[in-house]
């Protein structure tokens, strides 16, 4: 059904799996990270195209993590997930680039909808990288 890769990034362990079970039983191909670190790292060696990025992680928070995966790859498209308290830390990463967010906890088939219409946004950016290209090349 899916032909993107999804990166689930949570501090929360059994959020984490739960998470990726529930997404790969939709046919979704999930990678898992449990820091932005982590997250990172996961980045460089797989082709990530969308990562849901928990807002509140201990060390590099969501907000950091934001930063740093725009700034290694700038067409991956990040959904953040928020719990009540920091709805507004999710704004703040929509203006550094962030896709949208959603509320946790969330229903899978609306972080799926969400991490679906991220991928198209993605998709047609790229397009618009190629045409750009094509026309300013000799």
């Amino acid at each position: 059904m899916t032909d993107f890769n999804v990166l689930v990034v949570d501090d929360e362990v059994d959020f984490l799996r739960t998470l990726a079970k529930r997404l790969a039983k939709r046919q979704v191909q999930v990678f898992q990270a449990n820091s932005g670190e982590e997250a990172l790292a996961v980045i460089r060696r797989e082709p990530i195209h969308v990562v849901a990025l928990d807002v509140r992680m201990p060390g590099m928070d969501g907000l950091e993590t934001l930063r740093a995966i725009k700034a290694a790859d700038d067409l991956i498209e990040v959904v953040m997930l928020t719990g009540h308290a920091s709805i507004e830390v999710a704004v703040e990463g929509m203006e550094l680039g962030a896709f949208d967010y959603l509320m946790k906890p969330m229903n899978i088939d609306d972080l799926l909808f969400k991490l679906q219409d991220a991928f198209k946004a993605r998709q047609i950016r790229e397009q618009k990288l190629k045409r750009g290209g094509e026309a300013h090349s000799p």
